[in-house]
């Protein structure tokens, strides 16, 4: 189980109304971000890059790490053949950490769930790990992702359940109806982190945009 200061900042982040509210517990929380969630045994990250690599052929490019944190996954992407990643996050001290890992293309500080400052069909692929949960971005966040994901692009993101259960579901069904995206995969819900105090699950989701 993480430290008591990991699960005190993970509280607040979900509990918060605001996006620069978000913004700042990340900020405070960026120096041990890394060692926190490893230690508490963190899944979204691995779980995304899985799916990701069996949805979107070595070298796609460019891809938007979209929520990238402190680049986590965009040091494996390089590691596993994706070289053209760019970072989107709300936090600037997470990106700093991002920065000094130096596997990314570009660094954006711009909050998800309303219009994002990039052309249509910019990116081969989005993944977006751990961001559509509770105090984050909740279904206002997808439709700029599908926007900005070329056609035959891949999607690929996790959903905590009370998102998943308060619209999500529906609006991921409204777009296949409507010929917009495909769903690749769903996986079965899991614990984002064993052993912590907030037991709800999430599920990681491959979207497939037409």
């Amino acid at each position: 189980m993480a430290d008591d200061k990991h699960s005190g900042a993970l509280s607040a982040a979900y509990a918060a109304k605001r996006p620069e509210d978000v913004a700042a517990i990340y900020d405070n929380w960026s120096q041990t971000y890394d060692a926190d969630m490893s230690a508490a045994g963190y899944r979204h990250p691995t779980i995304c890059l899985a799916l990701l690599a069996r949805h979107l052929p070595r070298g796609a490019e460019p891809l938007l790490d979209a929520g990238a944190g402190t680049g986590l996954i965009g040091e494996w992407l390089i590691i596993t053949g994706y070289p053209n990643v760019e970072a989107l996050d709300i936090s600037q001290g997470m990106l700093d950490k991002a920065a000094a890992k130096g596997v990314y293309k570009a660094l954006h500080r711009l909050a998800m769930g309303g219009p994002l400052p990039f052309a249509d069909n910019a990116y081969a692929g989005v993944i977006s790990a751990g961001v559509f949960t509770s105090g984050h971005v909740g279904v206002e966040g997808l439709d700029e992702l599908i926007r900005i994901c070329r056609p035959g692009g891949v999607i690929v993101l996790t959903v905590k359940n009370t998102l998943w259960q308060a619209g999500f579901a529906e609006r991921i069904a409204a777009l296949e109806a409507q010929g917009m995206l495909t769903r690749l995969e769903e996986t079965p819900p899991y614990a984002s982190m064993p052993g912590e105090a907030d037991t709800v699950p999430s599920r990681g989701l491959v979207l497939r945009v037409c």
